[in-house]
């Protein structure tokens, strides 16, 4: 018996051992969420109170606003109860209007037989949703809230209609902060048996930028390959003194990652302000264009031309 118990139990563990870290240590309850304790601690008053409204949280990606939203839903519905109380759709499901008003619809205007309480409807990324699924979901949240709580989830609030916005209590998701990220990372380090220096884990939160995600999956790739810079698109001083357009072809990098970086090196270099402030507009402008999907080509001579503007207002100001 205890070897067959073994044996069952063997696949299991395999599974969980081959997990990508990030949802391998992903909070399971909200005590186990390391930031936000106002959010966490509102939220789980609510709870208590069986009075949680709709939801809308957002704020960059890797700050555990989705992790937050599924350790409520554990804390709520039993295992058992799970896929029939909660309907979790993300940025690989259908973002038209179509989708709201089949599987949300349908889902949110069934009423549970066996089961007090509320249904619980998660819509991850919701900023991608179109603005006719978002009227239209807008519709769906005012006539089942009595029996359904909705909550959307998003990096840019800008992207959510207003009317959405004032149908949900909002909370925002800063980045995390080293000092919360590191006591994660260094469990994280002892589980996994990773080989990394204290100026290895600087370096991963620098590169991070208190996105926890993105911290474990660099710090994954880390673990097997021993490669970070190459493999996340950063390069150094020396290599900004070269050419763009070898950085670009040579180390594959994207003009986006050159823009970012080269922006850290603005702030560090004394410029008088008003060429500073010259400077930072053109290059979000530029970072702008890009996000809406613009030639990098074009966008490239656009960087220069403002790096040449610039050389010619600091002569003019000297």
């Amino acid at each position: 018996m205890e070897i067959s118990a073994h044996k069952q139990q063997h696949p299991e563990a395999a599974k969980i051992r081959n997990l990508p870290w990030v949802e391998k240590y992903r909070p399971q309850t909200l005590d186990d969420l390391i930031s936000h304790q106002d959010i966490l601690s509102t939220i789980q008053k609510f709870i208590s109170e069986d009075r949680l409204p709709h939801l809308l949280l957002y704020g960059p990606p890797g700050t555990g606003k989705t992790s937050t939203i599924l350790a409520c839903a554990k804390q709520l519905y039993k295992d058992k109860e799970f896929g029939s109380m909660v309907l979790e759709l993300n940025a690989s499901d259908d973002r038209g209007i179509d989708i709201v008003r089949g599987p949300i619809l349908s889902f949110a205007s069934t009423r549970t037989i066996f089961k007090k309480g509320f249904k619980l409807v998660i819509l991850d990324e919701a900023d991608a949703m179109t603005q006719d699924a978002q009227n239209a979901l807008r519709r769906v949240i005012e006539k089942f809230t009595e029996n359904t709580r909705f909550c959307l989830i998003c990096n840019y609030l800008s992207k959510i209609i207003p009317a959405l916005q004032s149908r949900c209590t909002r909370f925002r998701f800063g980045p995390l902060t080293p000092e919360l990220m590191v006591p994660r990372l260094e469990h994280v380090v002892e589980e996994e048996k990773v080989d990394i220096s204290e100026d290895g884990m600087k370096a991963l939160i620098t590169l991070s930028s208190g996105d926890m995600r993105r911290a474990l999956n660099i710090l994954q790739v880390w673990h097997h390959s021993k490669q970070i810079s190459s493999y996340f698109g950063k390069f150094s001083k020396k290599d900004i003194s070269n050419n763009i357009m070898e950085l670009k072809t040579l180390k594959g990098l994207a003009l986006h990652d050159i823009l970012t970086e080269i922006h850290l090196f603005v702030h560090r270099v004394d410029f008088p302000s008003s060429v500073r402030i010259h400077l930072l507009t053109k290059m979000a402008d530029i970072e702008y264009r890009l996000s809406v999907g613009t030639s990098e080509k074009i966008q490239l001579s656009s960087l220069i031309a403002a790096f040449q503007v610039t050389r010619d207002l600091i002569v003019t100001e000297a």
